[in-house]
């Protein structure tokens, strides 16, 4: 899986977000993500998969898995609801 393209991820007023970049998406709207959200969407960039994820958290953060599988489950249903994936 992969995020679909035309968004980049700044820094804002010390926010995380995400902004649209291709002329077809609304370009008002903009994504709020945590520090983990933005860790997620950075490797979404790139093809990986959910277990690719899972193992990215579990090296990067102090986390048992069941709390890390879930929070990537939680992520991706985020993206897929709001047809963010490519």
């Amino acid at each position: 899986m992969k995020l679909k393209e035309g968004f980049i991820l700044q820094e804002v007023g010390g926010q995380i977000v995400v902004i649209p970049t291709a002329d077809d998406m609304d370009l008002n709207m903009m994504i709020k993500l945590n520090g983990t959200g933005a860790f997620l969407w950075e490797r979404l960039e790139q093809e990986t998969d959910e277990a690719a994820l899972v193992n990215a958290l579990l090296a990067e953060y102090d986390v048992d898995e069941a709390t890390a599988s879930r929070c990537v489950q939680n992520f991706i249903g985020k993206l897929k609801d709001n047809d963010l994936l490519a």
